[in-house]
């Protein structure tokens, strides 16, 4: 028996570690998974999944359709986020528009603390949402970035941030580079040779990026169908000085809050023509004041309140206001109505709608136009008067923009399915077209290898109401209630049910029901509740029993189908 080292080691008695073997980058999948902003236009939150960690892009709102009555924002489901909430590595914000940061005081309170990565601008109006809603933004981890930021997350991601002009300043672009490949996802964008703030889209990384090899394009789609190219905000501004100057009374302007350029191009051009400028509205004063603070807006003088203007003669005044889409409580609309407490619009007075409508918003806007003609107002607007351009890149930018990424795969992004198709339509086109596109939805899971891209699973997804302080206690059954209200109203009775029963009637948004109908429903009622008492039915079944023949009673009388309400009580 041959004799043991004395310097031998023991075996080791500990039991070995559980690692996961090295998985080759070429065999790894990419989890893609929009949860808003696929098929429509809000509520943008895209998730890039690699093994065990996420990264997300944006988390947005949008705002109600016609056939929502009472609700005021709509918000993406994230129950996916929520479920694997530990995986989250890092969010990154591409601008501060409301469809990409809106979302934000909903959905942030529902995970643990997560590192937020967003430009100056961008953070600056989320802390002002945060505040808004009664949230610290101390509680989040915000780190301010420049658009043009190289981001490691976790392991898997490296995000190469790249400024594209948008019509809000601080607008990024990304470059997201993975185990798999690389993924470009253009943000917002449009491509302006002479944006207002001189500072032009860095296409020189997508160029870099493209010439490495993208394997897959995630762009803007909103205005695939529109030929051409998006005029530039310079043209807007010139078009704005031009109506300006010639303007005799005061002149009142609305946009988007947010659009800072626009913003400044107004006050450029009221000072230039000596005129002080005033700003009225909740969001507007909120956005001037967060853009000030920061100094991406600069006054030469300073802004004025609606009290001083009205000292100041009307060719000195112009005013900046809320009320592009044509808000029935914004300024604008106020004003066109009469309803403004220290404002009015007169005879010889000039209003720029210096917008467009969004989808839906056209008769409101319409409205608003429709009276400030009546008050005798000028009124300029799109497309008779060239004081809006969009802030979405046209078919000729776009066909350039995949030309410098020449992707292997292609998923439009941003837009309503027709504005998906035509993207979709346009790349095929193309000299250079990709192996694939893939048109996806709210709630898919896409896989991205280096040979495919496809639809693998589905995840929960869609949109949660909010009503007031109420965050998805909304559903579609409720609003269905609320358009069946809106549409034939709703009428309540009231019932005792004794051996001497007592019904009373109230209907509202019905027709004009006179006593003689009221006391044609208080009859049929009180024969079903008769009739219930002598057959000894229970409180429930005579409360049916009064409610199908109300209903029948009803509709024949009057060809309407309200909601009827039978409240029944026993003595």
């Amino acid at each position: 028996m041959s004799e043991k080292p004395q310097n031998a080691k023991r075996p080791s008695r500990r039991r070995p570690r559980n690692r996961r073997p090295k998985q080759p980058a070429s065999l790894g999948k990419l989890q893609i998974i929009p949860l808003g902003g696929m098929g429509e236009i809000g509520k943008n939150i895209t998730v890039f999944r690699f093994q065990d960690e996420i990264l997300v892009v944006d988390g947005g709102l949008a705002f109600p359709e016609e056939n929502m009555p009472g609700v005021d924002i709509l918000i993406p489901r994230i129950d996916y986020l929520v479920e694997n909430a530990r995986l989250i590595k890092g969010w990154v914000l591409t601008h501060g528009h409301e469809d990409h940061i809106g979302g934000l005081p909903f959905l942030l309170p529902q995970l643990p603390k997560i590192p937020l990565y967003g430009a100056k601008l961008t953070l600056g109006l989320l802390r002002g949402k945060l505040e808004e809603f009664g949230i610290k933004p101390s509680e989040f981890e915000l780190n301010p970035v420049s658009p043009d930021e190289t981001l490691k997350i976790g392991r898997f991601f490296t995000v190469d941030m790249f400024r594209m002009t948008h019509s809000i300043p601080d607008n990024s672009g990304l470059i997201i580079r993975t185990p798999v490949g690389n993924v470009v996802h253009t943000g917002d964008f449009k491509l302006d040779p002479t944006p207002v703030d001189g500072k032009v889209s860095h296409l020189t990384k997508v160029a870099q990026a493209g010439a490495e090899g993208v394997l897959l394009l995630i762009s803007d789609s909103t205005n695939a169908e529109r030929p051409g190219l998006t005029p530039s905000e310079a043209d807007v501004a010139k078009a704005l000085d031009a109506a300006i100057a010639s303007a005799e009374g005061r002149v009142f302007v609305t946009t988007f809050a947010s659009h800072i350029h626009r913003v400044q191009s107004v006050i450029r051009a009221a000072e230039r023509h000596g005129r002080k400028v005033a700003m009225d509205g909740r969001s507007m004063l909120k956005f001037a004041k967060i853009a000030l603070e920061l100094g991406y807006l600069k006054v030469a003088d300073r802004l004025y309140t609606t009290e001083e203007m009205r000292n100041i003669p009307d060719n000195e005044v112009l005013v900046l206001a809320t009320g592009s889409q044509g808000q029935p409580m914004a300024v604008l609309s106020r004003l066109a109505f009469g309803r403004h407490a220290k404002l009015s619009v007169a005879e010889g007075d000039t209003v720029i709608l210096s917008s467009s409508p969004i989808p839906g918003n056209e008769e409101a806007v319409n409205l608003v136009i429709n009276k400030l003609y009546q008050l005798g107002a000028r009124v300029l607007y799109p497309p008779a008067y060239k004081v809006h351009a969009s802030g979405h890149a046209s078919q000729e930018e776009l066909r350039f923009l995949y030309n410098l990424v020449q992707p292997k795969f292609f998923m439009p992004w941003h837009g309503e399915i027709r504005h998906q198709t035509n993207f979709k339509w346009l790349v095929e086109k193309m000299p250079k077209p990709p192996q694939k596109t893939v048109i996806a939805e709210n709630g898919d899971v896409l896989e991205l290898t280096a040979d495919d891209l496809k639809k693998t699973a589905r995840v929960k997804a869609g949109a949660l109401y909010v009503d007031g302080l109420g965050v998805g206690d909304i559903t579609d059954d409720i609003l269905a209630e609320r358009q069946e209200m809106a549409a034939d109203g709703i009428v309540i009775l009231t019932a005792l049910v004794s051996q001497k029963p007592l019904v009373e009637v109230v209907s509202r948004g019905f027709v004009k029901a006179g006593q003689r109908l009221h006391a044609e429903i208080r009859r049929v009622a009180l024969e079903a509740i008769t009739r219930g008492l002598r057959e000894k039915k229970s409180l429930e079944q005579i409360r049916d029993d009064v409610y199908y023949p109300i209903k029948r009673f009803v509709r024949k009388a009057t060809g309407r189908d309200p909601i009827i309400i039978p409240i029944l009580f026993e003595a």
